[in-house]
This record gives structure tokens, C-alpha cells and sequence, in this order.
């Protein structure tokens, strides 16, 4: 590949388009890009994903607008591949000729391979927002929301059985096409043409619970017998890093366990719970969903949704028309307020909590220098570790609702909960609401997190006059477990602020990110992943990113940008339960 600059767009397509939109008609997205961002993704950028020697390939840079003009209208790649030969549009913003013959669909696959390989799927959406920063529509400080949305994975969903046998299928037809030889060479087991002839979702399970247990038995019996023979000297050393037989390998271990029974043969068993006297199965942040994309994970939200998949976290800007004081991307002469744009996308498996991802986003925007001055969030991203570690290290205010004291006087809203008692932090004790102080201070750690447990002797809180509202104990006094003095103090804070009507008032700002969500499904379908592997999931959310980004700023530059007080039932709900509490 070697690195050039793009043509500027073909005089005989650029007079076909201004003849086309001429008046007030406005012209397309891709054209409308191409005059007011020019030469977005510059070949230079992903020149280290490419050979210097051999047959001349496509611009990449070229490629990676394609991609997000894909996104735009959620085409496949053979309809992309069309649009660059037929499109007057694609062919301006990428500077073609009017008879460019285009490439292969094939083409935009390999680009993402190569893309991904050299880890630059941040590429696309970094070019972007530098080239915003330049025009002053993004910078650091400001206001920032994030939410997350579940991602299902492109693959079907097996249960446990499913699971066993697609795993020693897939495991045999990889090793088939590597070494055609070595499964009649090496193999000679009955039923196995019978039981791996045909996907397992394409025929039924038996129903009877003998029969289904009788299956998984010989699932695991053959999946142990394939990986022994892949693992024996006589077997290419090679066989053993293909990916279906490493899969089965985790699916083994995960699923299965070898035992010895009364006659002392070792025969296969399948794992069980360990509330059923089993051995146990694991975590399911590590549990293998499927043979064809193990990077998939099954997760729940709440009591009525479950998927196998991923989770997105989109981060964007949330302008109100106080912004537009001081912002020089307006060229227009009008006072409109700058569209709110996404600065951050990040992918993982299912089972990672929301709070797990604050930070990382923070770095991620710290590296991009687009950190905000406040930050808004649900109640799943913030802790108090997080609250002050967002304020000491990266100088955010948290905007989230935190979540609230869980004692039992706080629930009943009856009696002395926690914020009744003073701390005096030099003197490590707590005075309670009758003026008695406490009698022991001791640090320790629950459930890994470092604790402060404050007890009350009985000989105090027995006679106390009040002692009902304050505690059940029956012996013993009071007893708090607070955390250590700057979190602990972040953390009564934020629960006072936030029964405030001011603060309410101020977290509506966050309501405007379902509708993001909502776009991003609608438009470029980031709900149902396209793709195999957290890396080029997580791709395919980048672009889709940058494509949204583009959505929204030809809105902008055409003077009707997308609407920004609508607030879904959601956050509607959300903010009536913060009422509420308060």
C-alpha cells in the first residue's frame, strides 16, 4: 500500500451533483462530508496494517469511510460494494472517477481482518474527533453522559447439551478441512457419523431425560477421546492450536469431569452444581456459550432479560443552549446548539458490571484529551471509590445517583439511620443522636473492600430511652460499617445531593442518552452483533459510532438538527424513583 492523498471529486460528478440539489434541496451525507471534513481518514493513518511490497491494494483510508457509509444506511458489504460503483454521492466523497470499476465486497472483509490485527479499531473514531476538536465542536470540560445496552451475539443459543455435542462437531469438521486424512487414519469409533453428520440444531433432542443423559455422556466420551487423539505424538502439532479444538478443550473442562467408578474404570460424567452435591460449574464470566464465538457470555438484567452476548457503552456529549457561548463550530451565523456527539465506545462480554467500565472510560477519554468537567451516569456505573477517584484523578463531578443507606431504620424510614450519627474521624469515634460516643473502632475488609466497624456497648444502649428506633439488637448495642473518611464523606454527600430538586432537575440532562440508544439501534443495529469475537464486535460499535457522529452533524450542518428534548419512559421512571426516595 502506498499512501496518497485523495483525488479531489471528479469535475463531471461534482457538476452532476450541483445540478442535482441545487436550490434548497440538500445534498446527501457522503457529499456533505466530503466538503466540510475533506480527506477524513488519510492512508497514512493505517499504513502499519498494510505490505509495502506486492500487488497495489484499495486506499484504506477510502475503505474506512466505506465502512461508515455502510453503517449510515446498514448495508451489507456486497450492497457497499455496490454503492462505490453506482453512487454519484460515494463516488464524490471518495474522489473516484465516474468509470472506477470499484473492488470485490471481499475486500472490506479483509480491511476489517487487517484492521483488527494491528489493533486500530480506535483509528476511525480518533481521526473523527480530532478533526472536531479542530473546528471547536468537541473539547475537554463540558458535560458527558454514558449508558450501556446489551449486544447479542451472532450465534444461536445452545443449552448445556447443545452445547457438548456442537462443540466436538465443530471441532471434527475444522480438523476435516485442515488434514482431510487424519479422521479416518486416526478415528474409528462407532456412531460417530450418526451423531456429527448434522448440526445439532437442525434435528431434535430427545425429550426423555434417560435418553438426553445418555447423550451428553457420549458427547463428553468423544470430545475426551478427539482431544486425546489431537494431543498423541502421531497427531501434526499444529492440529491442536486450531480454535474448534481448543474450544472443546475449555468446553471439557468446564462441563465434564472423568471418575472412577466401583469397578474401577474411569468413565465420563457431567459436571453438577455444587448445591446438588456436584463439582461445581463456573463463574459464568468465564462459561463457554458457543464454539463458534467464545468470547460470547450469557448475562441477566433484572428478572425478565437474558442474553448471550455483549455489552456497549456509549459515551456522548449533552449541549444545552448555554453552550453556544464560546463555541466557533457554528459557521452558519446562527445561535444553534452544537450537536451532541459520541467520544467513546467501548465493547465487553455480558457479565462485566457497568461500575467496572467508569474508569476505563475516563482513561479512555483522558487519552483522547476529551475528558468532561461533569459526567453523567445511572446508579449501575458510580461507587464511592469511583466518586473520588473521578474527582482527585481526573477532575470529574459524578452526576449519579448513588444508592442509598439499606438499613433498616433507612427503609423504614422510622428511627436513627446512619447520617443521624456524627463521625469524629481524628478521634475514631461516632457520637450518636443521644450525645454517647462509641466504644470500638475497628478496621477491616468485607468482601474485599476495606470497612470501618463502629460498635455501641450494651452497657450504653440498653437503658437508652430511644433505643427502639435505633436498634433490635437484643444484647448487644448499635453497630455501623462505614468506609474510610474520603469515601465515607463522598458518599453522605452524594446522598444529600441528590434529594435536592436542584440536583434532580440538573440529572434530567441524563435522560437524553436513551435516545442515542435508541438511534444507534434503529440505524446501524448495534443490538444484534454482525460479527464473531469481542474484537470485531467492538469494531463494528466503533464505526457504527463514527457513522451516528456523521448522522448528526450533516443534521447540524444543514440547519435541522436532531431533537433533543424528547425523554423516554425510562428516564421518566427513573427520575420519579429518585422523587420518591427523596
Amino acid at each position: 500500500m502506498q499512501p496518497r492523498s485523495w483525488p479531489e471529486p471528479d469535475p463531471m460528478i461534482a457538476a452532476a451533483i450541483r445540478s442535482m440539489y441545487r436550490g434548497k434541496r440538500q445534498p446527501p451525507l457522503p457529499v456533505r462530508v466530503r466538503d466540510e471534513l475533506g480527506e477524513l481518514f488519510a492512508d497514512e493513518e493505517f499504513a502499519a496494517a498494510f505490505g509495502t511490497e506486492g500487488k497495489p491494494g484499495w486506499s484504506p483510508g477510502r475503505l474506512a469511510l466505506i465502512t461508515v457509509l455502510q453503517r449510515v444506511d446498514n448495508l451489507t458489504d456486497r450492497q457497499a460494494a455496490d454503492a462505490v460503483r453506482a453512487d454519484l454521492s460515494w463516488k464524490y466523497a471518495l474522489g473516484l472517477a465516474l468509470d472506477d470499476p470499484g473492488f470485490d465486497a471481499s475486500v472490506l472483509s479483509e480491511f476489517r481482518t487487517r484492521v483488527i490485527a494491528h489493533g486500530l479499531e480506535e483509528k476511525a473514531l480518533d481521526l473523527l474527533l480530532a478533526k472536531l476538536v479542530e473546528k471547536g465542536l468537541i473539547g475537554a470540560g463540558g458535560r458527558m453522559r454514558t449508558d450501556s445496552t446489551h449486544v447479542i451475539s451472532a450465534v444461536r443459543d445452545l443449552n448445556r447439551l447443545e452445547l457438548a455435542g456442537e462443540c466436538v462437531r465443530a471441532a471434527l469438521e475444522e480438523i476435516s478441512v485442515a488434514d482431510p486424512g487424519w479422521t479416518s487414519r486416526v478415528l474409528e469409533l462407532p456412531g460417530w457419523a450418526e451423531r456429527y453428520r448434522a448440526r445439532v440444531d437442525s434435528w431434535r433432542l430427545p425429550a426423555a431425560e434417560t435418553k438426553r443423559a445418555e447423550l451428553a455422556r457420549a458427547y463428553g466420551a468423544d470430545g475426551y477421546a478427539l482431544v486425546e487423539a489431537v494431543y498423541a505424538s502421531f497427531s501434526p502439532a499444529w492440529l491442536r492450536n486450531l480454535p474448534a479444538v481448543q474450544a472443546l478443550r475449555v468446553m471439557l473442562i468446564q462441563n465434564y469431569v472423568r471418575v472412577t467408578d466401583r469397578k474401577g474404570r474411569e468413565v465420563v460424567q457431567r459436571r453438577r452444581p455444587l448445591e446438588d452435591g456436584g463439582e461445581g460449574l463456573p463463574p459464568g464470566r468465564v462459561r463457554l456459550t458457543s464454539p463458534y464465538d467464545v468470547d460470547a457470555r450469557w448475562a441477566a438484567k433484572g428478572d425478565d432479560m437474558f442474553w448471550n452476548g455483549y455489552k456497549l457503552h456509549i459515551s456522548e456529549t449533552c449541549h444545552t443552549p448555554a453552550d453556544t457561548n464560546g463555541m466557533n463550530g457554528d459557521t452558519s451565523g446562527t445561535n444553534m446548539v452544537p450537536p451532541n456527539l459520541i467520544t467513546n465506545i467501548a465493547t465487553t462480554d455480558a457479565t462485566v458490571p457497568d461500575n467496572q467500565m467508569t474508569g476505563k472510560i475516563h482513561q479512555m477519554l483522558a487519552a483522547r484529551g476529551l475528558l468532561p468537567g461533569e459526567h453523567y451516569l445511572d446508579s449501575g456505573y458510580p461507587s464511592a471509590e469511583l466518586l473520588v477517584d473521578a474527582r482527585t484523578r481526573f477532575g470529574i463531578a459524578l452526576i449519579t445517583p448513588v444508592l442509598l443507606d439499606h438499613s433498616s431504620q433507612a427503609r423504614a424510614a422510622v428511627g436513627y439511620d446512619r447520617s443521624a450519627f456524627t463521625i469524629d474521624w481524628d478521634a475514631e469515634q461516632v457520637i450518636c443522636p443521644q450525645g454517647r460516643a462509641s466504644s470500638s473502632w475497628s478496621r477491616c475488609t468485607q468482601r474485599d473492600t476495606e470497612a470501618i466497624v463502629v460498635k455501641f456497648s450494651g452497657e450504653i444502649c440498653r437503658p437508652c430511652p430511644v433505643r427502639s428506633l435505633c436498634t433490635s439488637a437484643k444484647k448487644g448495642g448499635r453497630q455501623l460499617t462505614i468506609r474510610s473518611r474520603p469515601l465515607q464523606e463522598a458518599l453522605d454527600q452524594a446522598r444529600v445531593d441528590q434529594t435536592s430538586r436542584d440536583w434532580q432537575d440538573k440529572y434530567k440532562l441524563r435522560a437524553g442518552v436513551e435516545g442515542t440508544m435508541r438511534q444507534a439501534v434503529a440505524v446501524t443495529g448495534v443490538r444484534r452483533a454482525r460479527y464473531r469475537g469481542l474484537a470485531k464486535v467492538h469494531l463494528e460499535h466503533v464505526f457504527s459510532a463514527v457513522a451516528l457522529n456523521l448522522i448528526r452533524l450533516d443534521a447540524w450542518w444543514n440547519g435541522n438538527p436532531l431533537d433533543r428534548t424528547r425523554t423516554s419512559h425510562l428516564a421518566r421512571l427513573e427520575l420519579a424513583e429518585l422523587a420518591l426516595a427523596a
